[in-house]
């Protein structure tokens, strides 16, 4: 089992919610593993139309309307009346949201960065459904947080209209998780109903169209037009099945991890999902069973007594813990700087040969969210490296699971403990003025999230960067369409950008050395350890 640093004790958290840190007093008796990541299908596909149209087949009669604001990701999740959230960088908590065209709440400065509803249907009960803003849409950034969103949810909805062209990010984007995660591949008939056309369509009662989508994606497609057929031409059949063939061939022939998926063909004007609901619901089942088997309830040596090396006392263990943490904020610096590059560049082509000025805050908004998530995934993977080789030094071996869980658990308590890292959840609002303010609280950083999973097992509470509702505002003015001064203030607001991810990076390795080393020197101490 990967270890992700700090454990929760009790009861795990609600889909979406975050478990409370623990007060320095409150020292449990045993520690738990952390609980398992919550299941969640990730919607994707090129148009938002025929995504929207599935998941409220998918849901049935229960579903309000599926409206929300062009690039804010959709999270349905189960309760027992119909609600929703609208979350927004900068604020603390979230703001009412309604997805009627009229009369749908306060009006909000920028998107939010997700909009949850509740319906209180039974599927619901299984797992989350997210769905992702159009492919088109989503850039380099965007593929990278629905990658880290599949990651841990755990599977992948495609949904492909028949009149809609395979994009090279898509075709990225399955290529990466498709060995790590269940992909589930849809198609739909689309504007120009090709289906019609093909005298064909999902009459079997199962949502799936006999005529190509009985077999495996290997199998429907042999016979067809090889890759790299034009998507326009029909295929050498002459019918429109066969030019449906023809582009799930291409398809295949570039991601081969597909080759064993079946196509489910669901026209969600027919209201028919029921195969579709089985296949996502049999995949649930077993992926909490799978998830459940890999995390024990208690993990092997939480309750052992673990001796200190006859060595540790005239070890250099504190020097290298120091020179270790150091050396982490060192790289993990470096890689920020390069990133920040990275992002600067990428948005200066946007400013100048794409949307223009006024689509820099929705590209930078996406880039910076990225970016934040990578950087808390190096500070868990550094604090991880930190815990191993430090334990391992003072009591002579390798942990097993449950005393690196027992260190984690006695890191984070101090963590807690010390006054100057209670300050740790925190955002990064990049104002307009090119300024980066700090809004502290864990709603704050709750709101930062496209995708709610748990965050059990971590030492160190999540960090995000956002952009102010003010730079949408003033960037969207047609009077500010300056490229000159909009590439002034980008510079100006990576490069702030960059100083406070920085300054954070180093006071958080230093802030969990300290706790570290007291763990263990107080283990020196007793000639054990008392976590």
């Amino acid at each position: 089992m990967e270890f992700r640093s700090l454990p929760v004790s009790g009861s795990p958290a609600a889909p979406g919610t975050r478990t409370p840190r623990r007060t320095p007093g409150d020292e449990p008796a045993l520690v738990e593993s952390p609980p398992d990541e919550p299941l969640a299908v990730i919607t994707v596909g090129p148009s938002g139309e025929d995504r929207r149209a599935v998941l409220a087949g998918l849901l049935g009669t229960a579903a309000p309307p599926l409206r929300v604001p062009a690039g804010s990701f959709l999270v349905v999740d189960y309760a027992p009346s119909v609600g929703g959230a609208a979350y927004v960088p900068g604020l603390r908590s979230s703001r009412e949201y309604r997805p009627e065209p009229v009369g749908a709440g306060p009006a909000l400065a920028r998107p939010p960065r997700r909009v949850e509803l509740t319906v209180p249907d039974p599927l619901l009960r299984h797992f989350t459904l997210v769905d992702a803003p159009d492919t088109g849409t989503l850039g380099v950034a965007g593929i990278r947080v629905v990658r880290d969103a599949v990651r841990r949810g755990g599977a992948l909805l495609y949904v492909l209209p028949d009149d809609q062209p395979v994009a090279g990010a898509e075709l990225d984007l399955l290529a990466e998780v498709a060995e790590e995660a269940a992909v589930f591949l849809v198609g739909t008939p689309g504007a120009a109903d090709r289906w019609a056309a093909a005298g064909c369509g999902p009459a079997d009662g199962i949502g799936r169209t006999p005529a190509y989508s009985t077999g495996s994606a290997a199998a429907i497609v042999s016979g067809f037009a090889a890759p790299g057929q034009d998507d326009e031409e029909p295929a050498p059949d002459g019918s429109s099945a066969g030019w449906l063939e023809a582009r799930r061939t291409t398809l295949v022939a570039a991601v081969p991890a597909l080759a064993g998926v079946d196509w489910i063909d669901l026209d969600p004007a027919a209201a028919d999902t029921a195969y579709l609901r089985r296949a996502l619901i049999d995949w649930a089942s077993a992926e909490g069973l799978r998830r459940a088997s890999l995390t024990p309830p208690v993990a092997p040596g939480s309750t052992r007594t673990v001796p200190v090396a006859p060595a540790a006392r005239t070890s250099d263990w504190a020097d290298r813990l120091e020179r270790r943490s150091r050396g982490l904020a060192h790289q993990l610096r470096r890689d920020i700087a390069l990133e920040i590059a990275a992002i600067h560049l990428r948005c200066v082509r946007e400013v100048v040969g794409g949307a223009g000025v006024p689509g820099l805050p929705g590209l930078l908004d996406r880039e910076v969210e990225a970016l934040s998530l990578e950087v808390v995934a190096a500070c868990d993977a550094g604090v991880d490296k930190m815990l191993g080789e430090s334990l391992a030094l003072v009591f002579g071996a390798v942990p097993d699971e449950g005393v690196r869980l027992r260190a984690a658990a006695a890191v984070g308590w101090g963590l807690a403990a010390a006054r100057a890292a209670r300050d740790f959840d925190r955002v990064l609002l990049i104002r307009e003025t090119g300024e980066v303010e700090t809004v502290l609280g864990l709603g704050a950083v709750g709101a930062l999230a496209a995708y709610p999973g748990g965050t059990g097992g971590v030492i160190l509470p999540p960090l995000g960067v956002g952009l102010s509702g003010g730079c949408y505002q003033y960037w969207r003015n047609p009077f500010r369409a300056d490229p000159i001064q909009a590439r002034s203030w980008l510079g100006r607001a990576l490069r702030e950008t960059e100083l406070e991810l920085c300054r954070e990076v180093s006071r958080r390795f230093e802030a969990v050395a300290d706790s570290l080393t007291d763990v263990l020197a107080e283990a020196i101490r007793h000639g054990r350890l008392l976590a």
